[in-house]
């Protein structure tokens, strides 16, 4: 435990996660031994949190960076590739996996200056695709866009859903499946962990009379907004304004197969307004009589938040990697589940220095946070005086607190399609063009 112990002292990832946390989640490693190997699972699972920051360098190098081993063997040559590989499967996804959610659970609800919309904490659901290693076997789990007409993508993909604070950016909880899983499915997966007295922002995509009925309780103060879906039949209850109604419509005879607990129609609150020169609506169950049409339309925006959170991940931590580097099953989900594990580490000790600084939380530079808690991972742990862990914590914040964004508008980028699916079998023997 020695050796746990210099890093865990020296590191910010155990200065937020208690040890007793690890301590748990290890509990639920897939091959759980006594016996004390060269990389016992205490220190493997760090060495997960360290490949989410370090992407482009090999496993074994991350190890050697973090000096994670058993005995400060970090520097022995005997710390083989196959070694480290062997010991992320012996250590498999679930720990990781809880650790995440545990963390999300206690930091996802932390307040902030600024944290709250009308006395609500505000939310944002929506799910992203991660591209995994092209083998047989993650092809055969995760699936692609393959078709009928046998158009598919080139690369097998995983789906991510997840539940963010908007304010901090920091995940709730987050839902990893195959493909083919309905993103509407993993995200009833959060309905019991959507705190009261909150409003959660959808993307168009989660559009369910079943979800957002069951989201919606008037009792605990849980809303939502979520834009309007085209073609919808409904008719006009009440009219209170002209950019503000009232709306009945059917709920679809198969939402009712699904849940026949569900009513014959439901009413939802249509709030329209103009953004960039267009016309934009969207429903809510914000009741109109406390939250004013133009607050309700001015919120949605931030819904944008949570796609800022899915670039910060895959540009600022993935380095643009567009593929995932584990190449099992196993692997693949212990790699994202570390990812999103260390993000929610840097948004939480980024949030930390911002309240620190008088700041605002969701204004911290995250990329140069992320490279600054890196750089200082690999300083922290090469240190041995444990009397100074209060001290670099407290440098280390205040390092962060010297990277918030300018007050000025972020720029505004249009949205660009990455692949698109092939209307021809994919040849993956063929050579690459010269």
């Amino acid at each position: 435990m020695d050796a746990l112990q210099s890093f865990c002292d020296l590191s910010t990832f155990t200065q937020n996660i208690p040890v007793e946390w690890v301590d748990s989640a290890l509990q639920l490693s897939s091959q759980a031994t006594i016996r004390r190997r060269r990389l016992p699972a205490d220190q493997v699972l760090w060495l997960v949190l360290g490949m989410a920051l370090f992407r482009n360098e090999p496993v074994s190098e991350v190890a050697r960076r973090l000096n994670i081993c058993a005995q400060g063997l970090a520097n022995d040559s005997l710390l083989a590739p196959s070694g480290v590989s062997k010991a992320r499967q012996r250590l498999g996804a679930n720990p990781v996996q809880w650790l995440f959610q545990r963390t999300g659970v206690h930091w996802g609800h932390e307040r902030y200056p600024e944290d709250e919309w009308r006395g609500l904490q505000v939310l944002a659901v929506d799910g992203a695709l991660l591209r995994t290693q092209d083998t047989p076997e993650l092809r055969d789990h995760f699936g692609s866009g393959n078709t009928s007409t046998n158009r598919q993508t080139p690369y097998p993909l995983m789906r991510l859903v997840a539940l963010m604070n908007v304010r901090s950016h920091v995940l709730l909880n987050a839902e990893l499946s195959p493909y083919r899983r309905s993103e509407i499915r993993l995200a009833d997966e959060f309905m019991n962990q959507v705190p009261e007295a909150s409003v959660t922002l959808f993307d168009k995509g989660f559009w369910s009379a079943d979800l957002l009925l069951r989201w919606a309780d008037q009792n605990t103060q849980r809303h939502w907004l979520i834009p309007e879906r085209k073609g919808l039949v409904s008719e006009t209850v009440e009219v209170y304004n002209k950019n503000d109604r009232l709306l009945r419509m059917k709920v679809s005879p198969q939402a009712r197969k699904r849940n026949p607990a569900l009513p014959e129609y439901w009413e939802v609150r249509a709030v329209s307004y103009k953004h960039n020169g267009k016309n934009k609506t969207v429903f809510t169950s914000l009741p109109a009589d406390t939250y004013g049409t133009k607050a309700v339309a001015k919120l949605y925006q931030e819904r944008w938040e949570i796609e800022i959170g899915f670039r910060d991940i895959k540009s600022s931590m993935q380095h643009n990697a567009v593929t995932l580097r584990s190449k099992t099953v196993e692997l693949v989900y212990q790699e994202v589940w570390g990812l999103l594990l260390a993000y929610n580490v840097i948004r939480r000790e980024a949030s930390q220095a911002a309240v620190a600084h008088g700041g605002n939380p969701a204004r911290i530079r995250f990329k140069f946070a992320c490279q600054y808690i890196a750089a200082q991972l690999i300083v922290m742990a090469a240190a041995q005086p444990l009397s100074r862990t209060g001290a670099r914590l407290s440098e280390l914040r205040a390092g962060i607190g010297n990277l918030f964004l300018e007050d000025r508008p972020r720029p505004s980028r249009p949205r660009t399609v990455k692949i698109s699916k092939t209307r021809y079998p994919v040849n993956r023997r063929a050579a690459p063009l010269k």
